[in-house]
Order: C-alpha cells, then structure tokens, then sequence
C-alpha cells in the first residue's frame, strides 16, 4: 500500500472525530491535499498562508544561527576566555565551534517550549471547536525566543505562551482575527509579570544571573539610561557583537531579512520605510533640543546620534518582523505610511522619556496594533466620501 493511500485511510478514520484538525495539520504540512471545491468563485494566486509563514521563518533561519554564536561569544567574552571580535563579522573569534554549542544547548530548549507548548494550546483549540489548525504559530513560535533574554526560566516562557497564544489570539477567533501581534503579547506579559528578568545587566548574558563577582552583561541602551559610557562602537552594534534579546542584536542580518520579505512580497516595504522615516525624525529633534536637556536623566539618549537609534535595542527586529505583521497592521496603503510613522516616532519617545524601559518599540507596536483598525476607518471613510462627491459633481 503507498504512503498516499495510507494517508487516505488515515484521513477517513479521523473524518468527522475530535482528532480531524490534528492529522489535517501534520497531514497538510508538507503535502498539499488534492480535494479542491467544486462551484463557486476563486481567486487564483501563488500565495498562501503556509507560503507566507514558510516564508518568514526561513527569514529568521540565518538570525537565530547567528544568536547561537552571539550566545556562546558574549557568555566566554564575560568570563575573559575570548579576546574580542575585532576583525568584523567574519572574526575566527565569533564563529567558533564552542560558540556555537553553547549558543545551541541554551537557545534551543527556548524554541521546544516555545513550538511545544503553543502548538499544543493550538491544537487544543482546534479539536475543541472543530476548526482546521492554522499556520499562523510556525512564525510566532520562532519570533518568542529571539525576543527574550537568554537565560529567562522556561516555566516562565511556557506560561507567558500559553497567556500569549489564548488571550493574544485564540479569545479573538485565532489566526486572522487577533488586534495585538502575539509574539510581543507573550513579551509584553513577561515584562510586566516578571520585569527582573527581562531587564538589569545580568539576564542578557548566557550564566550570570548565578554569578555575584561584579561581571557586568549590560545592554547599550541600559548604559545610555543610565548615563555610562557605552562599550561598543558602530561595527559591534550593526554586526552585532553585543548583548541583548537573543536575535535582535545583529542589524546587518536583520536587514537582509527584510530585503528578502520584500522582495518575496511577505513584508511590506511601506511600513518598514514608514517606520525608520518616523524613527530618523524623532531622532533628529531629540539631537536638536538635547544640548538643553544637559545634565538631566534624559541628555545621553537624547543626544544619541539620530541614526544610532536604528541599530540598538529590538528596533530593527521589531520594524522589519513585528511592525510588518499583517493581521495586526493597517491594511490601507496610505494607513501603512501612517500606522509605520507613528511607531518609529512612538519607539524613539518611549526609549528616551521611560529610563526604567528603554527599549519602546514593544509598546509602540502593540499601540499601533489597536489603533490600525482606526487608522483603516478613517482612511477609507475619506475615500468614500471623495467618491460619493464626485458622483454628485458628475449627476449635476
């Protein structure tokens, strides 16, 4: 008997049980089932929800390697083991095979729990209320653990997904309907539920949050909040041989990512652009008004050079993955320029004006995500209105 007639039968017994969506889930992941409608209209195209996320995921690919190698180079570079990585990206000093371990034995138990347990509250839904499990998690599974700390407990992780997947998305409809991205949901719970770890200068580093001798993993925007001297100069930070979330820190990787959504037509270019114009802006008044800002709290970031903001924190992760995401995003194209805007111009005034959270492009993406349904509205109520009076012109 051949694979396709075993997966028939498979199918036929599963038909009509509790246990459907889970065997269509796996059955339809690598095959494309044969049964197609027969009346009604189509809409044909190339594209598809699984293509997309494919997509998306095997952008992140690269990234989350790369964050193997940071892991374990940051971890030896703070105990002193490591010269540092002065000769670029391609330094033997970073890419280095016990980097890379490392990096694999810590990172790799965050994207288990990650798929695990999301998976399994997804599929949980799916059989409880009869509907087919859909994709939209084989992205948000790989995003969660590249936007935490390294060494955050995986109990913890598990239960910000299972808050993040059932309050985010599942209570909305799931896949499609939810109004807030559900890979910064799952952060924003961590945040707030357990701020010690995820933030300070010890969660950032693979293994010293058990250490008390002084060895300090500060992130740049931490120092600039602080008012330090930061460490690192503009090639470790667009390398990104430096401290962070687990894949946000290399802006170089980041942008190739975002050239290759755009050009497979995933991510819109709109809002990316949109997003680094309202960033560059806010940027640029800050360096403007900040020479009267000295010796306040707020002068080291607000003197920060305006393009530097592009390369440090989740900024760049967050504009070309979380921004872009399209459920949560406007939909207009003019409401893509405006809804972008606002999130650069949002992230950079968080990041300065909030010293205990530097880091704003979270909360300004998950703002802008309850307000782009507002932002669609408006826009095209004006385009109606400009039809409407032009019909009026014509039949007068």
């Amino acid at each position: 008997m051949s694979l396709k007639d075993k997966l028939h039968q498979l199918k036929l017994k599963y038909q009509g049980t509790k246990m459907e969506p889970l065997f269509n889930a796996f059955h339809t992941f690598l095959y494309t089932p044969n049964e197609v409608t027969k009346t009604g209209s189509h809409i044909r195209v190339v594209d598809d929800l699984k293509r997309t996320m494919n997509m998306v995921v095997l952008a992140l690919v690269p990234i989350l390697i790369f964050s193997m190698f940071n892991t374990g180079y940051q971890h030896y570079l703070a105990l002193g083991q490591v010269d540092y990585a002065t000769d670029g990206f391609f330094s033997p000093n970073f890419w280095n095979l016990n980097n890379f371990i490392v990096g694999f034995k810590t990172i790799m138990p965050l994207v288990l729990v990650s798929y695990i347990v999301g998976l399994g509250v997804e599929f949980y839904f799916a059989m409880k209320k009869g509907h087919e499990v859909e994709e939209g998690y084989l992205v948000t599974g790989m995003l969660v653990p590249l936007i935490v700390p390294v060494d955050i407990p995986l109990w913890m992780l598990a239960i910000a997904v299972i808050f993040g997947v059932v309050i985010g998305k599942e209570v909305f409809g799931g896949t499609g309907m939810n109004i807030l991205n559900p890979a910064l949901t799952i952060r924003a719970f961590l945040f707030f539920s357990y701020p010690t770890w995820m933030s300070g200068d010890k969660v950032w580093i693979h293994g010293l949050a058990e250490r008390t001798d002084g060895i300090s993993g500060e992130t740049i925007l931490g120092s600039l909040a602080q008012g330090k001297d930061v460490a690192y100069g503009v090639k470790e930070m667009f390398y990104g041989f430096i401290p962070g979330s687990v894949g946000e820190t290399s802006t170089l990787l980041i942008l190739l990512a975002g050239l290759f959504l755009i050009f497979t037509k995933i991510g819109s270019w709109r809002i990316m652009l949109s997003t680094v114009l309202g960033a560059l802006v806010m940027g640029l008044l800050f360096n403007w008004i900040a020479p009267s800002m000295e010796g306040t709290k707020f002068y080291d970031l607000m003197s920060t050079p305006f393009w530097q903001h592009l390369l440090i924190g989740g900024f760049a992760f967050g504009t070309v993955f979380m921004a872009t995401d399209p459920v949560t995003a406007t939909q207009t194209t003019k409401g893509k320029w405006i809804y972008g805007f606002l999130i650069g111009l949002m992230s950079i005034l968080i990041r300065v004006f909030n010293p205990a959270y530097p880091e704003g492009v979270m909360l300004a993406i998950l703002l802008m995500n309850v307000f782009a349904p507002t932002i669609d509205h408006i826009i095209v109520g004006k385009n109606i209105k400009k039809r409407l009076n032009r019909l009026k012109v014509k039949t007068t």
